[in-house]
C-alpha cells in the first residue's frame, strides 16, 4: 500500500515538472532550445524584401475656400448646417436684403429718369438741327443741344451701371457656395452683424472629392527614389502607390498617388515636403485630419533575419554565427531602419551562406559549442513532446 502511494506521488511530481517545462516551452517557443545543447539555426541568403515605412501626414481638401461676405448687414437666415455637403451655387447664408432692395428700386428709378431725359434731349437736338440748317439759330446754340444729348446718354449709362451694382449687392446678400464641398464651422449665426472686413470667414467650403495628403521624407530617402533620373513628371509616375493609415489605425481602402514634391529642402529639418492625392468617393476623409502615409519599399539583395535571433547591447545588434566546428561566434551586424516588427534587414556583418542561431540566443556565449538543428526539427521535437505529454509518456516527453 505504501509502495503504491510512493509511486503515485512520484507520478504526480513528474507530471507537475513536465507541465511546468511544457508551459515554459509553449509560452516561448521562439526563446527555448529543445535539448541541453540543441539550438535552431538558419542559413541566411540574400533576397528581395518588400517593406513599408510610414510618415505623419496632414489631410487637406484640394481647395479650402474661405467664405466671406461682400456686403454688410445682419445674418437673417442659415440655409445649411455645419458639416453639410453642398453643391456649387447652393445658398449658405442670407444677409438682410432690405436696404439693398431699396437701392435696386432707387437705381431702377434713376435709369428710367435718365431714359426720359435722353429722349427729351434727342428731340431737342433734332429740332435744333432743323433750325440751324435754316440759319435761324447760331452754331453755338445747336452745339449746346448736341452736348446736352451726349450728357444725357452718359447719365443713362451711369444710371444703368449703378443699377447693375445695386442688383449685384442684392445678389451678394445670398451668400452661395463657390464650389462643391463640405461646410466647415459657423463662427457667425443669425443676428450677427457681418461685413467684408470681418476677421474670421463665415465658414469654409472644402472640396473633398479628392484630398491632398501632405507629408515629409528626408533628403536621402528622396534621393533613393529619384536617383534613376528623368524629368520630375517621369519620376513622379515611377513612384509607387501609397496607402493611408487613419487615426483609428485602419487602412484606407483606396490607394493614393504622389503628385507633387517640393523643390526646396527645409534647412532646419533636412526634409522635403511631398503631396499625395487620394480619392474620397465615400466622404470618409475630412480636410484638417491627421493620418500616416504608408510608403512601400522594395529592397534587392538584402539579408533578412528574425528579430529574436539578435542580441542588443548599447544600441548595437549582434548575432551568433555558427562556425564549421559548430562553435558560435559573437558577431556585430548592421541593420536598416526599415522593419516589419518581426524581421531585420541586415545591411552588413552577414553574407549569403552564413548560419546563425535563431532561438535561445540569450543563453549562448562566444565560442560555445552547440548541436545545430533546423527549424523543422525543432518544431517536430516540440510536437512530439506535446504528443508524449498527452499520452502520459512523461518520462520521455522532455528528454
Amino acid at each position: 500500500m505504501l509502495k503504491i502511494r510512493i509511486t503515485q506521488l512520484r507520478q504526480i511530481a513528474l507530471f507537475a515538472v513536465g507541465m511546468s517545462l511544457l508551459t515554459a516551452c509553449g509560452n516561448s517557443q521562439s526563446g527555448m532550445k529543445m535539448g541541453d545543447n540543441e539550438f535552431a539555426v538558419m542559413t541566411v541568403n540574400a533576397t528581395t524584401s518588400n517593406q513599408t515605412t510610414s510618415y505623419p501626414a496632414t489631410i487637406k481638401g484640394t481647395q479650402d475656400i474661405e467664405i466671406r461676405p461682400q456686403v454688410s448687414g445682419f445674418i437673417v437666415k442659415l440655409y445649411v448646417d455645419e458639416g453639410a455637403t453642398v453643391r456649387k451655387g447652393q445658398p449658405l447664408f442670407l444677409i438682410d436684403p432690405t436696404q439693398y432692395k431699396a437701392a435696386v428700386d432707387q437705381a431702377d428709378a434713376a435709369v428710367k429718369t435718365a431714359e426720359a431725359n435722353l429722349r427729351t434731349q434727342e428731340l431737342t437736338e433734332k429740332n435744333k438741327l432743323v433750325l440751324f440748317e435754316k440759319e435761324i439759330i447760331s452754331s453755338f446754340e445747336y452745339q449746346t443741344a448736341v452736348n446736352n444729348l451726349l450728357s444725357a446718354r452718359a447719365a443713362l449709362a451711369q444710371a444703368k451701371a449703378q443699377l447693375v451694382q445695386a442688383k449685384q449687392n442684392l445678389d451678394f446678400c445670398t451668400v452661395k457656395s463657390p464650389s462643391d464641398g463640405v461646410i466647415g464651422t459657423f463662427p457667425y449665426r443669425i443676428g450677427a452683424l457681418v461685413s467684408a472686413s470681418i476677421s474670421e470667414p463665415l465658414t469654409t467650403v472644402s472640396e473633398i472629392k479628392d484630398l491632398y495628403v501632405y507629408f515629409s521624407m528626408t533628403e536621402k530617402e528622396l534621393l533613393n527614389l529619384t536617383r534613376a533620373g528623368g524629368s520630375l513628371k517621369e519620376q513622379l509616375e515611377k513612384m509607387p502607390a501609397v496607402k493611408l493609415q487613419l487615426a483609428d489605425g485602419t487602412i484606407y481602402e483606396y490607394e493614393g498617388k504622389i503628385d507633387a514634391v517640393s523643390g526646396v529642402i527645409d534647412q532646419t529639418t533636412g526634409s522635403v515636403s511631398m503631396r499625395a492625392i487620394f480619392p474620397n468617393t465615400k466622404n470618409v476623409l475630412r480636410s484638417g485630419g491627421m493620418a500616416n502615409v504608408i510608403f512601400p519599399y522594395t529592397i534587392d539583395n538584402i539579408v533578412v533575419i528574425p528579430q529574436n535571433a539578435t542580441v542588443e547591447i548599447q544600441d548595437k545588434k549582434f548575432v551568433y554565427v555558427v562556425q564549421s566546428d559548430n562553435t558560435v561566434k559573437y558577431t556585430e551586424i548592421q541593420i536598416s531602419n526599415l522593419n516589419d516588427g518581426k524581421n531585420f534587414l541586415v545591411t552588413g556583418g552577414l553574407k549569403s551562406g552564413d548560419k546563425i542561431v535563431t532561438e535561445g540566443v540569450q543563453t549562448l556565449r562566444d565560442g560555445m559549442t552547440i548541436t545545430p538543428i533546423t527549424q523543422a526539427q525543432k518544431v517536430a521535437k516540440y510536437q512530439q513532446a506535446l504528443k508524449d505529454q498527452r499520452e502520459g509518456n512523461l518520462e520521455t516527453a522532455f528528454n
